[in-house]
């Protein structure tokens, strides 16, 4: 309906309820203030709510002047209601910080994204050293150091990996204590892809043999003379005559972002590409070229048809430990070229070496892992670890960790953790609200006992998720005010479900007070709070 003077007059006799945000300005400012809070119980502040009358008998005048302050109330309400909410100017942060341990060393670029989040610099205290921080640690965050349970303080509520394998990592003792462990999957995917497509070179065209023998016969056997060795270089290159990429088949096993990366690389240098991947994921397919490769429908499949194989698998006990073994590696073409930059112990090195012995297998096998049975075999070529070990792919892998730890310690959002459920819940743009996670088991009933604690504390919820992942659960719940006790709430919460793990108390979502740090958290296991 549009409001005009002849229709506002009617409703001027009627009750007006008007819900709205806190008014902060002073009540002799606003004229009709002073009316509501005189109405009400308590005040504006109380109640947040008010109701406003007008009298029969009121004057015209007076009833045109209070509705035409309605409206303006009304339509200031509308507009922020939908306006963003602002952000804290960059280095307005004075209060304490999230406390980051950082192991090894972490590229600076990704370090910097603590001054550049939110709420801008001065947030967020990073050290390798604990007794340099201010505070206990919240979050760890490491590359290839070997991380022990004991390291993990119970304050730690995040681990972040800047690279995608975590077999540095106690990830089932994480699980445990509650603690989701993040990994950085794609950031160095472009890095590992260039490699493999150096390895393929290597393999077809004999290029490290020649530059050794270069550098070891022909140089000391010409006695350094530039002539002779020229002369040589050029006689006995027949000696590693190779073969053409193009046209060759490419086995890929995995088609995540490596994977999928390598399968347009290698299309582009004219190889035709089978692929192989039981758990493709939606978002992966769509990195896939379609008709222009070929899906296995079984490894078998896969093998059988590579004239070169690739492998882009994580390393997971029981499932893709060996998983070229001796059966597997039968249905190999004699003179494949095995290529494996993923993790050592996919690969059956002591299988590889006995078909090396008797014939089978003619092809090169090159990994940047060392292999006991295969490590002075003139077909097994050993590079270092450079898979990830670009400036880009570090700088990449840092940036994404920092962001993940960020997200979860100010929001409660969980992306790319290994071991926890992905949970992102957005707050409610301009909603006056309070946010509680809270890591528990995954069983029947515990998601029903903690929204009965948060009605009994006449908490109302206005938006929830709940997600799983094997035995563990992860519940985000935003409440329509903050409990004025945190502590309190969540020791009665823990009180009533002996399966919640931890519990964390974040704040409003839309103001300084979002994942405050030092706010009020509960861990059952290190039996404290």
């Amino acid at each position: 309906m549009e409001l005009t003077m002849s229709t506002m007059r009617p409703l001027a006799k009627c009750a007006v309820k008007i819900t709205g945000p806190r008014v902060s300005s002073p009540s002799n400012v606003c004229p009709l203030r002073s009316k509501i809070a005189a109405r009400v119980p308590g005040g504006v502040r109380a109640s947040r709510r008010f109701v406003v009358k007008a009298v029969a008998s009121m004057p015209e005048s007076d009833e045109i002047s209070l509705m035409k302050r309605l409206l303006e109330l009304a339509e200031e309400r509308e507009r922020n209601s939908s306006a963003p909410a602002p952000a804290a100017a960059e280095g307005d942060y004075s209060g304490p910080t999230f406390n980051i341990q950082t192991f090894n060393a972490i590229s600076a670029v990704g370090l910097e994204r603590y001054d550049n989040g939110s709420f801008g610099a001065g947030r967020y205290s990073i050290s390798g050293d604990v007794s340099e921080l201010p505070g206990e640690p919240m979050a760890i965050m490491l590359r290839s150091h070997k991380l022990q349970v004991d390291e993990v303080a119970p304050t730690v509520r995040a681990i972040a990996r800047c690279g995608a394998g975590t077999n540095n990592i106690p990830v089932a003792e994480m699980t445990e204590l509650g603690i989701p462990v993040f990994n950085t999957p794609g950031a160095n995917a472009n890095s590992v892809m260039e490699l493999v497509m150096c390895a393929l070179l290597l393999t077809s065209r004999g290029i490290l043999e020649g530059a050794r023998h270069v550098e070891e016969v022909i140089v000391k056997e010409e006695n350094g003379d530039h002539e002779k060795v020229a002369k040589r270089i050029e006689k006995d290159k027949s000696k590693f005559v190779g073969q053409e990429l193009r046209g060759k088949t490419l086995g890929v096993i995995g088609l995540g972002q490596i994977g999928s990366r390598v399968v347009n690389a290698a299309l582009a240098m004219g190889m035709k590409v089978v692929g192989y991947d039981p758990v493709l994921s939606v978002e992966a397919a769509w990195n896939l070229p379609g008709d222009r490769m070929t899906r296995a429908t079984t490894l078998k499949e896969l093998l059988s048809e590579s004239d070169y194989l690739t492998i882009h698998v994580p390393y997971i006990k029981d499932v893709t430990h060996h998983m070229l073994n001796a059966e597997t590696i039968s249905y190999l073409k004699p003179n494949v070229h095995i290529i494996n930059l993923a993790r050592g112990e996919i690969v059956d090195g002591e299988i590889i070496a006995s078909k090396y012995e008797d014939g089978t297998l003619t092809g090169k096998y090159i990994s940047d892992f060392a292999d006991p049975f295969l490590q002075d075999h003139p077909r097994f070529i050993t590079l270092p670890h450079l898979g990830a070990s670009t400036e880009e792919a570090e700088e990449n892998a840092a940036a994404m960790a920092a962001d993940e730890i960020m997200d979860f310690l100010e929001t409660g959002t969980i992306r790319n953790s290994v071991n926890f459920p992905n949970a992102i819940m957005e707050p409610k743009q301009g909603a006056e609200s309070a946010r509680l996670c809270i890591v528990h088991k995954s069983t029947p009933g515990t998601l029903g006992k903690i929204t009965t604690c948060l009605g009994d504390l006449t908490l109302n919820i206005t938006q929830q998720i709940n997600v799983s992942r094997g035995s563990i659960a992860y519940t985000v719940i935003d409440m329509e005010t903050a409990p004025a006790e945190p502590d309190a709430m969540q020791n009665m919460i823990a009180a009533e479900c002996d399966d919640i793990i931890s519990t964390r108390f974040i704040g409003n979502p839309y103001t300084n007070e979002l994942g405050t740090p030092g706010t009020y958290y509960y861990v059952r296991w290190a039996g404290q709070n």
